[in-house]
């Protein structure tokens, strides 16, 4: 039964920090690629960071590109996505993904956690 739980959302004002948690259970997780997602109110879901199952590397778009890092502890089955200068338009639920492989291919995600970010 694979699970994702996240943690670590809330209301910051421009220009701070957040560190969001998703923890992972019931998947083999050293051997799966993770990534964060988020959905702002009327717009699409949208990739804003991936990582291998090592963590040896990492993909960002420009949108957060040098304010956000992702990283991953597979000895703990956690991955984590510290955001910094946050700015209004960050505001959106996040969502913690788990890319599926060998069965059956299948993706799993995480339940979303509020991030809102006032100016």
């Amino acid at each position: 039964q694979v699970q994702l739980v996240e943690s670590g959302g809330g209301l910051v004002q421009a220009g701070g920090s957040l560190r969001l948690s998703c923890v992972v259970s019931g998947s083999s997780f050293r051997l799966n690629a993770m990534g964060w997602y988020r959905q702002a109110p009327g717009k699409e879901r949208e990739p804003v960071a991936t990582i291998s199952s090592s963590g040896n590397t990492a993909y960002y778009p420009d949108s957060v590109r040098d304010r956000f890092t992702i990283s991953r502890d597979n000895a703990k089955n956690t991955v984590y996505l510290q955001m910094n200068s946050l700015e209004p338009e960050d505001t959106a639920v996040y969502y913690c993904k788990l890319f599926g492989g060998y069965p059956t291919f299948r993706d799993y995600w995480g339940q979303g956690t509020q991030v809102t970010v006032s100016s």
